[in-house]
């Protein structure tokens, strides 16, 4: 980056999940940006997450792609441009309108997703846009239409704070949306009151802050809420003024829930009847009722069913709309929330409208004036792909995801991309795995280049500004749309030159024949003029015109989207418990971890990041655990009849028996076989067409490794000959997880690492041990350049330390033996396994703290910083305490036993 001659500050938006925190980024004179949490954004008020603290060390462009390529060779953007117009042309005048797809992403801005909405529905006239987001929140779209009849998210962030009873459904609140969970934290400290449920069947660091904890069975959820809906009715807690006044279908949806039989809602979800007792009694005494769900209930097969079933409870108790109460879902991306503004779902159409309604069309389409309205909705993401499998699909231009690592079957997704004709990839990194199906590649701008708008789980739209140059020949996502549509012969309905034209469209269609029909309205914005788009403020929807009928909450008074106003309750039936299989007797939930991000091509450019957990993992019950022989530490493989992947065994109780958790992120970039998605069923549900992410029947068992190993390296390794491995950046060069199967020469093969032949490389000096355990060390001019550890068993070294040991530092004769060990010298303490990725606080010394008397998790934060910035790794600083206490309890006092 070029150095400027001033600082300058942007407010801007943070381009990880939904919670949508405003970011102050500093560009320095020197090019470096640093970063701070804005204390004007009313969604983080200056708070910011480990990711969002880390994002000046994430801008990089070593692995930026600058040019666009065909056929993996440079080109113009004209020519390429051209070839893209061309062959998407071809196909529809060949093959129809439904033989070409967009696939697009939560990542991108609300200016760009509504260009590829009109381009798609009103230009080329297929619904074939889908987008990821159809992974993470379609199950809340499908269940609000139902029950509102319009995708509205009823409450506010705000809600969370005020209510008395919050309950968190399939939410890793501390660990997927941290600022939240600290303005959570917040009002539970300022209000002794206020009680947490967390349904989860896992142990989330979440639970930390719960009062109750129902670790329910797998995709459960229906039978718990019917319950719920039944003991509401039983002991008198409905709302009878606000269903019969607001509501539809109450008397069907309760018969078909049945009564509340606590013994047999036990036997169904797994949970004591004591808990379930005592959770119905708990939100039947508690008027200010918040319930916050996400992945946990949407990524199911049975996910629409899920929201509707909490919905229900809301509505009997006329607990929506108001002040600390309501249903609230919680997104998973930036922008997601956006896209869905805009149609960027199949079945969706621009501004909220509904795709099947024909005075919906006719009027997008007036609006528009494009020649034709798609007039049926289109493929969703896993139906998407196998069309283009089946070879339905001709054309298909992917943008900012990578659908190989993040749809289910995902090796199926991969060979379908091997056979479909032209696939158009749109990205930012050159490391990414759909770089290599891609016919054609065009660079796209990245966060902190990008200009436009993202909305955020509480209808917020913020700004995403630009601060930085475009480096190379990268172009916005809106600008690659706008000129292939021209090229296509569209000129006239995508002129646009800048973003700000796009969003006074986007704006003007949102009111055009409203009225307040219609729940998403932003007609203030249309006349919004450049130099106020440049500094608009975060504003929330509804927006009209007519700011004094603006609102933060729906509902209170009715008031709904459906054709009689009415809310209806949608009578769901509780699907009987999900079996794994006598082959694959496990479940496989997935999910997120604390500091990393969908598939890492950003998180993963600092070893800040990777440093609390830099390999894929599988968390399996201790039981589980000892009936396949797997110790801690050990290489397990994780299969299903789908495919399988090879991660390091977590032997940990979080998890239920008969259960399995395997994180999202690794891709092929960062790991040997670590693409999870590849091991789940391709199942979805039938309302939403959101696959069921959280349920796999898997097989486990110990994969037997001839040698372990690890390594610090100062250059990135080109190529690894391991059957297991596992890739992060650290400070100063490169720490690499290995094991294989077969015995190897272990010197040749760390020499191949560093990409040096012969027994005594020349320009390096080597130390090292020929025990058991075998360990090499290369010097250049007194610098580490590699430090190797094999065992015939998982290496036992201070990851932490050895890391340490690349930053710029010399080593004398002396100082060199030591890096051997594996572990620092008495003068240097082992910080040990990083557990505060905010300040670089390690365990050791978290437990240091607390045996010399801080015995708080705030002690520690004063004498450590740990846990004063986000917030997320607070439970994990608790356990540390409460494992040291108890250690010091149960060890002896000599003095007084001597």
């Amino acid at each position: 980056m070029a150095a400027h001659l001033e600082e300058t500050t942007v407010k801007t938006t943070c381009p990880y999940c939904g919670v949508g925190c405003g970011v102050l980024a500093t560009r320095k004179k020197d090019g470096s940006v640093s970063i701070s949490g804005d204390p004007d954004h009313p969604s983080n008020f200056g708070r910011l997450c480990s990711k969002g603290s880390a994002l000046g060390e994430t801008l990089s462009l070593d692995d930026r792609l600058l040019v666009p390529e065909v056929a993996g060779q440079p080109m113009g953007w004209d020519a390429a441009l051209d070839l893209v117009a061309e062959k998407f042309s071809e196909a529809v005048k060949k093959h129809g309108p439904d033989s070409v797809a967009f696939y697009v992403s939560g990542q991108i801005l609300t200016e760009d997703y509504y260009v590829a909405n009109k381009l798609m529905k009103g230009y080329i006239g297929s619904a074939n846009i889908d987008t990821n987001s159809r992974l993470c929140m379609a199950s809340s779209v499908a269940g609000h239409r139902r029950a509102f009849g319009s995708d509205t998210v009823p409450g506010t962030y705000e809600d969370l704070e005020t209510c008395d009873l919050l309950v968190l459904v399939g939410s890793n609140l501390a660990w997927c949306h941290p600022v939240l969970f600290q303005r959570v934290e917040a009002a539970k400290a300022a209000n002794p009151e206020m009680r947490v449920v967390v349904i989860d069947p896992r142990e989330t660091a979440t639970c930390a802050i719960a009062d109750l904890h129902l670790a329910l069975k797998p995709d459960t959820d229906v039978a718990l809420f019917n319950g719920l809906l039944a003991f509401l009715s039983e002991n008198g807690a409905l709302d009878t003024g606000y269903i019969e006044r607001h509501t539809q279908g109450f008397y069907t949806a309760l018969a078909i829930a049945g009564k509340c039989e606590i013994n047999r809602i036990a036997d169904e979800t797994g949970l004591p009847p004591q808990d379930i007792a005592l959770f119905y009694t708990m939100v039947a005494r508690t008027e200010k009722t918040a319930t916050v769900y996400s992945q946990g209930v949407n990524q199911s097969v049975v996910g629409t069913d899920k929201v509707n079933a909490i919905i229900n409870t809301h509505l009997a108790t006329g607990r929506i709309g108001k002040s600390g109460m309501g249903p609230f879902s919680v997104t998973g991306q930036p922008n997601a929330m956006g896209g869905r503004e805009v149609g960027g779902l199949a079945n969706m159409l621009a501004s909220h409208m509904a795709l099947e309604n024909a005075d919906h069309r006719k009027l997008v389409q007036d609006f528009w004036q494009s020649p034709v309205i798609a007039d049926r909705q289109g493929l969703k993401a896993v139906d998407l792909f196998k069309a283009v499998k089946d070879g339905k699909i001709k054309a298909l231009w992917v943008m900012a995801t990578s659908p190989v690592d993040s749809l289910p079957d995902a090796d199926e997704v991969a060979a379908a991309l091997e056979e479909c004709p032209f696939v158009v990839v749109s990205e930012v990194t050159r490391n990414a795995d759909m770089v290599a199906y891609a016919d054609v590649l065009l660079p796209a701008a990245a966060w902190g280049e990008k200009d436009g708008t993202v909305t955020n789980s509480e209808r917020r739209i913020s700004r995403q500004k630009r601060f930085l140059d475009f480096p190379g020949e990268a172009k916005p996502d809106w600008w690659q749309l706008t000129e292939v549509a021209k090229r296509m012969g569209f000129e006239k309905g995508f002129s646009y030159t800048k973003p700000s034209e796009i969003l006074r469209e986007h704006a003007d269609l949102s009111a055009y024949q409203n009225d307040g029909s219609r729940d998403f309205d932003i007609g203030a914005l249309k006349t919004l003029s450049d130099e106020a788009y440049e500094e608009m403020a975060p504003v929330q929807w509804p927006l009209p015109y007519d700011r004094s009928q603006a609102k933060d909450r729906f509902f209170e008074n009715g008031g709904y989207y459906t054709p009689n106003k009415l809310a209806q309750f949608i009578a769901v039936e509780a699907q009987p418990v999900r079996q794994t299989e006598r082959r694959f007797p496990l479940a496989l939930n997935t999910g997120r971890i604390r500091d990393q991000w969908h598939t890492m091509t950003r998180t993963g450019k600092t070893g800040r990041l990777t440093s609390h957990i830099a390999e894929p993992f599988a968390e399996i019950h201790p039981d589980d655990a000892q009936a396949n022989g797997i110790a801690a530490a050990d290489i397990v493989e994780v299969r299903s009849s789908y495919g399988k992947v090879l991660v390091r065994a977590q032997i940990t109780d979080r998890v239920q028996k008969g259960a399995v958790f395997v994180p999202m992120h690794w891709t092929d970039q960062s790991s040997s076989k670590g693409r999870v998605d590849a091991v789940i069923a391709p199942k979805t549900d039938p309302v939403a067409g959101q696959p069921g992410l959280k349920f796999t029947p898997v097989a486990i068992r110990k994969v037997e490794m001839a040698w372990y190993g690890f390594a610090v390296l100062s250059e990135k390794p080109k190529d690894i000959p391991a059957d297991y491995w596992a890739l992060a950046p650290v400070d100063g060069g490169w720490r690499l997880e290995m094991a294989a199967t077969a015995k190897l020469d272990l010197k040749a093969l760390s020499l191949q690492l560093l990409g040096k032949t012969g027994d005594q490389p020349e320009g390096l000096s080597v130390i090292g041990s020929q025990a058991q355990a075998q360990r090499f060390a290369y010097w250049k001019d007194r610098h580490l350049q590699a430090a190797f550890y094999f065992s015939s068993e998982p290496v036992e070294v201070s990851r932490q330390w050895a890391c340490s040991l690349l930053k710029d530092q010399e080593y004398s004769g002396e100082q060199r033996a030591p890096v051997l060990a594996g572990r620092p010298a008495g003068d240097r303490p082992d910080p040990g396994a990083l557990v505060c990725a905010c300040f670089g606080v390690g365990r050791n010394e978290i437990t240091a703290s607390a045996e010399a008397g801080a015995q708080t998790v705030q002690a520690i934060g004063a004498c450590l910083n740990a846990g004063t910035n986000c917030g997320s790794c607070r439970s994990e600083i608790q356990t540390i305490i409460d494992e040291a206490l108890q250690e010091t309890r149960s060890t002896p006092d000599l003095a007084k036993t001597g």
